[in-house]
């Protein structure tokens, strides 16, 4: 069945007493399909940033589910920004959706605000776009880092997903182990689709790894740690930033999550900091539900936004330059431009003990660019 652009969610009036300043920030992402864990987390974040305005700036945030095609992604960027002339946009963190929505935001010269970590995205020399999550280089080398130099593991057996995100991945794992002279004893390509994980469980048993890397979506990721679980796979798994969602982990026993590690941002949900632990009371009651690093990493790009209105940027090419040149002390880290757009400079790796779905946070790794030595 084809896909087609689903209906507009309700627009949501978000304003500060005494505004001065009015503007639109449309939020596309995906709230429906295979995607929705991600998107609904993006959308919660922003929504909760406009909230809480600066008292001088009055927001309308209308929100456009952009489902699962690029298609439907781009139809939602053109339609938000025929009618609603928007000072900027969050725009979808599904890379193969926000690589289509690019040319239009830069013919539009309209910021996009995301949460994508494709590594593509800030690689097309488009001064449009804003990326407030680390990007695949950076969060690759964390990865890399914690599997090689603290569990000294040298045996990967990589898992990865057919989509932008996957290959992204997977093509920056593969050069940092490179670097270390190491390769994959086992590499697997999943389709979003695939729900039957025994015989990717069963080409790893045969490999003879010593740790297993995953570069997997949500609900992927889910699946394969039950079924590593139920097959006894005993060997510690490292995955990507899907496992630190607390909508990830809800779908797992604490059991089958134990020692199971994975890269990301933050961890909202460990609530580290007083400041985090009041984001997190906020979060939840706001949305009844509990917040990850892409609800946080788009609720500090919008902050960022929103202060710079506040500050006076009263066009998208003032808000452009404010997030190109400004420093801005979020929540989750302090964010900055490298030049490209890339805001996050900061991954941490979360683990769990197997007794609860709130995981612990095991290792920072601070101002780490991600760039390759030549």
């Amino acid at each position: 069945m084809p896909f087609r652009l689903a209906a507009l969610l309700p627009a949501v009036l978000l304003m500060g007493a005494a505004a001065a300043a009015d503007i639109n920030v449309p939020v596309l992402v995906p709230v429906t399909g295979v995607f929705s864990l991600e998107g609904g987390a993006q959308r919660n974040g922003a929504i909760l940033a406009m909230r809480r305005a600066p008292k001088s700036v009055r927001v309308t945030g209308e929100v456009y589910d952009t489902a699962v095609a690029p298609d439907v992604g781009v139809q939602a960027f053109e339609r938000a920004i025929s009618k609603d002339k928007p000072i900027s946009v969050v725009a979808s963190m599904i890379g193969i959706q926000l690589l289509a929505m690019l040319p239009i935001g830069q013919e539009a010269k309209v910021p996009m605000l995301t949460t994508s970590g494709t590594a593509r995205i800030t690689e097309m020399n488009n001064p449009w776009i804003f990326r407030f999550f680390p990007a695949d280089p950076l969060a690759k080398e964390v990865h890399v880092r914690y599997v090689v130099d603290e569990l000294k593991k040298k045996r990967v057996a990589l898992v990865y997903q057919t989509t932008a995100y996957g290959q992204s991945g997977r093509a920056e794992i593969v050069e940092r182990l490179k670097r270390v002279n190491l390769e994959p004893v086992m590499q697997e390509a999943l389709e979003l689709s695939t729900r039957d994980m025994s015989p990717v469980i069963g080409k790893i048993r045969a490999a003879n790894p010593d740790v297993v890397m995953l570069h997997i979506h949500s609900a992927p990721t889910a699946l394969f740690l039950r079924a590593a679980a139920q097959a006894n796979l005993g060997l510690p798994i490292v995955a990507g930033s899907a496992i630190h969602q607390p909508s990830t982990a809800a779908l797992l026993e604490p059991g089958e999550l134990a020692g199971v590690c994975g890269e990301a941002n933050a961890s909202p949900v460990t609530g580290e900091t007083a400041e985090m632990r009041a984001f997190l009371k906020l979060y939840r009651d706001e949305f009844s539900s509990e917040p990850d690093g892409f609800a946080l990493g788009q609720y500090d790009g919008v902050m960022m936004m929103l202060d710079a209105v506040a500050k006076g940027a009263n066009t998208p090419a003032e808000v452009a330059k404010a997030l190109s040149t400004n420093t801005y002390k979020g929540l989750a880290m302090t964010y900055k431009s490298d030049g490209k757009g890339n805001m996050a400079h900061t991954g941490v790796i979360i683990c769990y003990d197997g007794k609860t779905r709130i995981p612990k946070i095991a290792k920072r790794y601070e101002n780490v660019t991600g760039v390759l030595p030549k």
